[in-house]
């Protein structure tokens, strides 16, 4: 019986987690990855290098997006970064999210989103928010 509580436990937990929508996120939030933000370095220069939970495809050289491959990979490796329908329980959303906004005490990069009400924000906590 315990058995089987866990495995229905881990089904749900994937089921979860495949809810997030790729076209969505392809479209939508990865694009923000890449975007200038005034006093901040755009997300890919920090987390392309880094050594932690929220790694980005490098580009290709030349490239100014990433091929469908490497946005598969990076989509995986942010749908760890995210609890679907619940933007203020993802870490996606409450790392870069100033303090005093609702969002974690330390973000190395800076605060990129300094309320909940800017539109980069608000662009991936709907997506979040879509994933049931």
């Amino acid at each position: 019986m315990v058995v089987g509580l866990l495995c229905l436990f881990v089904i749900a937990g994937s089921v979860g987690a495949q809810s997030l929508d790729y076209e969505t996120y392809k479209a939508t939030v990865e694009p923000i990855f890449l975007k200038k933000r005034p006093t901040h370095a755009r997300c890919v220069v920090c987390h392309v290098s880094a050594n932690h939970a929220f790694h980005l495809e490098p580009l290709n050289k030349g490239a100014t997006t990433w091929t469908d491959a490497q946005s598969r990979k990076n989509f995986e490796t942010v749908s760890q970064l995210v609890k679907p329908g619940e933007p203020l329980s993802s870490l996606l959303l409450i790392q870069p999210l100033a303090h005093s906004a609702g969002g974690a005490e330390f973000h190395s990069g800076g605060r990129q989103f300094a309320s909940q009400d800017d539109p980069d924000w608000q662009a991936i906590a709907a997506w979040v928010k879509a994933a049931h």
